[in-house]
């Protein structure tokens, strides 16, 4: 039995919103610049073989859209990871938007996913088809993302993205309660030789220089907001922005993030899913289906304008209790 994966596409949220592409549009002219090449080079393959719909009729030659349909497109064989979909645009300007990134939504393609990623979902569900990624967040952490509305808002920002955020803070709900209530901690962070988890990043010991790759210098302030049940919510205040440098710094101090299957449980859960998959008494055990980290604020300072950008406190994690304990 064939496999198809479904992509809807709402017009009317899309015409008359500023964006560079107006209707009416070819149908194909539409497609081609919301589906991956591959998919865009057998457009005509689909609409000859009744795959795409235009307000539920199918359709089977190029039409012009006015932009107030609904266009369904069936992919057939193709098939991705149930992932939550529901981002949330929370600020734009003319040149740059924030939108909120769930927990467990890669932002860009990955083995499993083409379509189910931030950046697809924003491509194909707002007027801004060339829509790029400013900086990336883990797929399981959640929280603010910025990201330039064209290729020309990408270069204009892009090269400038360390005076334009001027500051990001994290929530992260961590196993155990710190004995301090405020931790500055810098270190250099790397990954290792060796190391059985090829992602891991390592705090470096001096002593063992010779094993780590290209050491990073990296500073973050900690902050403890409230505590519950043996855990703690950490306000984590990056001053820079390397690769895991929460989850490291925070599971090097002694308190991993709850749900981390990297820097937990030394790595066991990581590995254990790689090679056989995780169940619901994993998931009691780690205490979340992915690690409680969010990206709450960005302070932007666009040419002089200050902007603060916040996760709305109703997609916080107020309390550890508000995440899922099964997958």
């Amino acid at each position: 039995m064939s496999v198809y994966f479904t992509l809807i596409f709402n017009l009317s949220d899309i015409e008359g919103s500023g964006a560079s592409q107006q209707f009416p549009l070819s149908l194909t002219e539409f497609l081609r610049s919301r589906l991956t090449d591959g998919d865009g080079l057998r457009l005509t393959e689909l609409l000859a073989d009744g795959y795409i719909s235009v307000d539920n009729t199918e359709v089977s030659t190029d039409q012009l859209l006015n932009g107030t349909e609904q266009l369904c497109v069936r992919l057939p064989d193709h098939a991705e990871e149930d992932v939550d979909t529901g981002w949330r645009l929370l600020w734009q300007n003319s040149e740059l938007m924030a939108v909120y990134k769930p927990h467990q939504l890669p932002v860009s393609r990955t083995t499993r996913n083409l379509y189910n990623t931030l950046i697809s979902l924003v491509r194909r569900q707002t007027p801004y088809y060339d829509a790029r990624l400013l900086h990336r967040l883990d797929t399981e952490t959640a929280g603010v993302m910025l990201l330039a509305k064209d290729a020309d808002a990408d270069r204009r920002w892009k090269p400038r993205l360390h005076e334009l955020i001027h500051k990001k803070i994290y929530h992260a709900w961590v196993e155990g309660v710190p004995d301090w209530q405020a931790k500055l901690m810098e270190c250099e962070l790397s990954e290792k030789n060796g190391s059985l988890i090829r992602s891991q990043v390592y705090v470096v010991d001096p002593a063992e220089a010779c094993h780590f790759i290209k050491p990073r210098h990296t500073k973050t302030e900690f902050r403890v907001i409230t505590s519950y049940a043996g855990r703690a919510l950490i306000e984590c205040h990056l001053y820079t922005g390397r690769k895991h440098q929460i989850r490291v710094q925070l599971s090097y101090l002694g308190y991993p993030l709850v749900g981390d299957k990297i820097y937990g449980h030394q790595g066991y859960y990581y590995l254990k899913r790689i090679e056989q998959g995780l169940d619901d008494t994993d998931f009691e055990r780690l205490g979340s289906p992915y690690h409680l980290l969010q990206a709450v604020e960005l302070t932007l300072d666009i040419d002089g304008q200050v902007v603060t950008l916040a996760l709305p406190e109703e997609q916080r994690l107020l309390s550890v209790s508000d995440r899922p304990v099964h997958n």
